[in-house]
């Protein structure tokens, strides 16, 4: 690899053509890894050829199904396939992108390559792995081993950034303060911006006129889409003109429409279901404002949230719930409003003030798309993943003393 830039590895359980936001975000790291030096190790999944041929780099799947994975069989066949491509592509460096199942072939390359590792964790995950060491003394031995023999741990937020440490205390694992690292996630300003024809989802979805909140999510209670539906219910007799767009599936949908209809607003709420890629920016420009009110629900905890900062480079002014690690993705008064998710109250006062105040609403919006422009992007996410990996990997190569 003499003259070249040493490849880092990815250990993907989550990526396309499987949805979610975690899987979204390693493809789009896959897409903008600086200087092409990455290669992506995943399992097998339905239209993965067709869409492995638009990444610029090598992505291997092992003959596994990706669902399959977690098994034993799965694990084996995953850390040897992972071996023999670092060996063939000179890799320096692994990328988990979980703790489970990633972590455990990562750690194999670590043990028996002596190639180091850093973890990327979210939020969600790490309440559950929590959760799992206090009832099981032998996952609490497998989390201590995963997390503390990584080289470093990349976390989405200040929120699990904090949960992180939280987490290693309580497994007993030694941890300087600087291995735990923020990386804000971000979204593609050149798919994402206020340029986009709002008409090629208007015209798909048929919808009329007036105003529109919007939520993008999957239909699970920690997204709040039930207190949405409570913002809306209290604004309609302000605002008649006034609907609610929400694009995503999920098995929490069954309650949330009955909910619209006992709130009386069910004619005024479009249940989208799953949205496509292309169609998902025109989405946006139909927004007057996005609603991202998600809350703690169990393990279950908003990271970062990817979607509020699509809506910002699409210059839409953002309604976010003050919780998990939504404060690290809107920035409160500048690219949007944070409120208290579980109040009614208080998120109707915000949607009202920029329904009422234009420039209020255009100024976060334009804020909100230069944020992205300049700090909130996929190139930025990649650079900073690039660099810490190449760090850990040359503090290793330093002599100790």
């Amino acid at each position: 690899m003499k003259g070249t830039t040493a490849p880092h590895l990815l250990l993907a359980y989550d990526f396309p053509p499987i949805g979610g936001g975690i899987a979204r975000w390693m493809g789009e790291l896959a897409r903008c890894y600086p200087d092409r030096s990455l290669v992506v190790s995943t399992g097998m999944a339905d239209g993965s050829r067709a869409i492995d041929a638009t990444f610029p780099v090598t992505v291997d799947r092992v003959k596994v199904p990706a669902q399959r994975l977690r098994t034993v069989t799965g694990l084996i066949r995953w850390s040897l396939r992972a071996g023999k491509l670092a060996r063939e592509r000179g890799v320096e460096f692994t990328w988990c992108g979980n703790i489970r199942p990633a972590g455990y072939p990562a750690r194999w390359l670590q043990r028996w390559g002596g190639i180091p590792y850093g973890m990327i964790l979210y939020g969600g995950d790490l309440l559950t792995l929590q959760a799992q060491a206090e009832r099981s003394a032998r996952k609490r031995r497998i989390g201590r081993d995963l997390l503390g023999n990584a080289g470093i741990l990349v976390t989405i937020s200040g929120f699990s950034r904090e949960l992180t440490l939280r987490v290693l205390a309580g497994l007993e694992v030694p941890c300087a303060p600087d291995r735990v690292v923020v990386v804000p996630l971000g979204t593609d300003p050149k798919r994402f911006h206020p340029g986009v024809d709002p008409g090629i989802a208007r015209e798909y979805f048929g919808l009329g006129a007036g105003r529109w909140l919007l939520t993008v999510a999957r239909l699970t209670p920690h997204k709040g889409i039930d207190t949405a539906l409570r913002v809306l219910a209290l604004l309609v007799p302000r605002y008649p003109d006034l609907g609610y767009l929400v694009a995503g599936q999920g098995e929490d949908r069954p309650r949330l429409e009955l909910l619209a209809a006992e709130l009386g607003v069910a004619d005024r709420v479009r249940w989208l279901g799953a949205v496509g890629d292309d169609l998902l920016p025109s989405l946006y420009r139909n927004a007057s404002v996005y609603l991202g009110l998600s809350r703690r629900d169990g393990n279950e905890v908003e990271g970062f949230g990817i979607s509020l900062v699509e809506a910002s480079g699409c210059g839409v002014p953002v309604v976010g719930g003050r919780s998990g690690g939504v404060p690290d993705a809107v920035r409160d008064g500048e690219t949007g409003i944070l409120v208290d998710p579980i109040s009614v109250d208080d998120a109707a006062s915000a949607v009202a003030q920029l329904l009422d105040d234009t420039a209020l609403a255009h100024r976060l919006g334009t804020s909100g798309r230069r944020a992205v422009e300049t700090y909130y992007n996929w190139d930025r996410v990649a650079k900073d993943l690039r660099r810490l990996g190449d760090e850990v990997t040359a503090a290793l190569r330093v002599p100790a003393r």
